[in-house]
Parts: structure tokens; sequence; C-alpha cells
């Protein structure tokens, strides 16, 4: 958790130093495709603060009104990230851009413009560059899209979506407003604001489709349910796992349930110590597995 608050803190210093300059440098040049930026990078810097406050809620207790804690919490402030990224990012760029087309305004002197978005850029990708590395040590051997489909801790990623689209969108801004000053055709200028937009609507609904999931109560892999049933089934007193349940609380916390079928000989006592052993075994094998339920079949 220690290494996403790392990312989290270069991409929010980052997005503050930059958005401000952003939108005045799109207010002198009157660039759309500035303003849009501008409004990309308010989001952004709003979004880090979210993703903190999220961590930090879920870093609460265990009470009686939640007594498997508080980490989902985490899940729902990355879900309502990447609602902001899709509203206030994608729709107010797409906006901006429409707008622009349909009534085109020469540019002025875009200057300015090449400066903060080159300096925005270096911004971007120092940012982008620290989130990466952070993320590739949370990877575990996989490649990119597994691991952001199979990791349950959304902050992990986001930064990486976030700032990744950041960088893309800055490049396609700079080549567009170039063309469109160069030709003469204001046009292009709308339409870097329409493809950024098209670019934050993208990544909002992969964001928004694995925090959903994790939200839901996604469970551990098919691969884990079977190596936690062949551990169990190790023990004497077992004779078939019969179902497990599970969920994810928190990128490190999981409540695990298993349905078992003990041998038909054994007496309460015998069951109850078997359960001791099968869910100490458990515990020591999988450290995300903080909660253990075994029913007996």
């Amino acid at each position: 958790m220690a290494n996403n608050k790392k990312s989290i803190y270069s991409a929010l210093a980052a997005n503050l130093l930059i958005a401000l300059t952003k939108f005045i440098a799109g207010g002198f040049t009157n660039s759309s495709s500035m303003i849009s930026e501008g409004i990309h990078s308010t989001v952004d810097t709003t979004n880090q603060l979210l993703l903190l406050y999220g961590l930090k809620r879920s870093k609460r207790v265990a009470d009686q009104s939640h007594p498997f804690g508080y980490g989902k919490e985490l899940y729902f402030w990355s879900f309502i990230v990447s609602i902001l990224i899709f509203g206030l990012g994608g729709a107010l760029s797409i906006y901006q851009g429409i707008s622009h087309i349909i009534e085109p305004e020469l540019m002025k002197d875009p200057f300015w413009n090449y400066i903060v978005l080159f300096l925005s850029l270096i911004f971007e990708g120092t940012s982008l560059f620290i989130a990466v590395k952070e993320f590739d040590k949370v990877r575990n051997g996989l490649g990119w899209w597994d691991a952001i489909i199979k990791s349950k801790d959304p902050s992990s990623f986001l930064v990486v979506f976030e700032d990744g689209a950041a960088v893309a969108g800055l490049i396609i801004v700079m080549i567009l407003m170039w063309l469109s000053h160069t030709l003469q055709i204001p046009e292009l200028d709308g339409l870097a604001s329409v493809i950024v937009g098209l670019l934050l609507v993208f990544v909002s609904f992969i964001l928004a489709r694995e925090s959903r999931s994790l939200l839901m109560g996604e469970g551990i892999a098919p691969e884990t349910r079977e190596k936690i049933a062949q551990l169990a089934e190790k023990d004497v007193a077992v004779v078939k796992t019969k179902n497990i349940l599970s969920t994810y609380q928190s990128p490190e916390e999981v409540v695990l349930m298993l349905i078992i079928d003990f041998e038909e000989n054994l007496d309460t006592e015998e069951i109850t110590e078997a359960i001791r052993r099968i869910r100490t075994d458990i515990k020591n094998e999988f450290k995300l597995v903080h909660f253990v339920i075994i029913q007996p079949e």
C-alpha cells in the first residue's frame, strides 16, 4: 500500500502543478484543446485526493457495524473516480471539442501552449515512470493486462492508466495543435479535444469494470480455490471439500467459507479439532486469508 501511495502522491503533485498553467495558457490563446487538458488535469488532481481518502478510510479497524472491516471503501472510491473520469474528464472534453468544431475560432499565437504542454509532458512522464515502476513491483511476473485484470487493488493500476492517458493526450494535443495553427484549420484543435475525451471515456470504462467487480464481491481465483481444497483434503478427517465461497474485503484481506464433508465416524470434538487444524493450515499458507469459516456438510 505504501508503494501505491508513492505513485498517487507523485501524480497529485504533477497534476496540481500543471492544471492551473493549462487553463491560463488556454484562456490566453483561445485553445479548446488546452482548456480540455486543463479539465483533464483538474479531474486527475481530484481523483488522486479521492484515492488517498479511500485508502485512509479502508484502513479503519473493524467494529460492530462492519465486523469484516472497511476495506471495500477503497473499491467504492475507485468506482467514484472512474465515474469522474467519464463525466468530468471525458464528457466535458468531448463537449468542448464539438463546440469548437461547430463554431471554430482561429487560435492566437500558441507559443505559451507549447511551453505548457512540454512542461506538462515532463511532469506527467515522470509521474507515469514512477507509477509504472511501482506497479512492476506488484505484477509478480504477470503480463500487464493479466496483472490489471487479476489485481485486487485498483489504486495500484489506476494511476498508471490515468498518467498513461495524460501522456497520450498531451502528445495528441501537441500534434493537432501544431497542425491547426500551421494549416490554419481551427477545427483540428476541437478534434484534439474530442480525441482526448474519447481516450478518457475508454479509460473510465476499464476502471469502472474492475472496481465494480471488486465492489460486488469478487472472489479468489479458481486455481487458488483448487489449492485450498487440496490443502483441506490432506487432513485425515476430511472426505471432500464440497464448496468454497470467498470475497475480497480489501486488497489485503479475504473472507473464506468452506463447506466440508467430514468422516462419518467423527464426534463433535474431533470435528472441532479438525476445523481448527484446517483453519490454521490455510492461514499459514495463504496470508491474505484473514477469516476462515468452515461448515461441516
